[in-house]
């Protein structure tokens, strides 16, 4: 069996465009506004003698009825899936109270969790990166 990792993090942080770029497809719908992912989706990763399975999330908020409610269900079936996680935050807005709830929640999983700090181009990176280590996760990767 491949490796799983799941994508997860606040809507809009760059799941899916994270997703996309990983698989080397365009699989995973893109857009500027929140809520387009609300069920898993599954990828393959290949590089070099290394396969795995990328599973983009919709992303986690507060609400808890309706379509957010499925997505947050999908988000919690990819979270006992994965045998790593990938925890994506806004470079270009800091660091919120949703992303330190997420990170309490990801800790009590007991697996492996990097954090992503995403669209870091145009800032400096060891600035807008400072307050994610707040979230006591280790040092951010730095993308864009």
């Amino acid at each position: 069996m491949l490796p799983v990792i799941a994508l997860v993090g606040r809507p809009n942080v760059g799941k899916s465009t994270l997703f996309n770029y990983l698989t080397r497809s365009r699989e995973a719908l893109v857009a500027d506004y929140p809520g387009l992912t609300r069920d898993r989706k599954y990828g393959r990763v290949k590089r070099g003698e290394r396969d795995c399975l990328v599973v983009d999330t919709g992303g986690i908020s507060d609400e808890n009825e309706g379509i957010d409610g499925f997505a947050k269900h999908q988000i919690q079936i990819a979270l006992e899936e994965a045998d790593i996680v990938f925890f994506l935050v806004d470079s270009r807005e800091g660091l919120n109270s949703s992303d330190q709830a997420i990170a309490d929640s990801l800790r009590k999983l007991n697996k492996p969790i990097v954090l992503v700090a995403n669209k870091i181009d145009g800032l400096n990176a060891d600035i807008a990166t400072i307050d994610f280590y707040a979230l006591a996760l280790g040092e951010p990767t730095q993308i864009s």
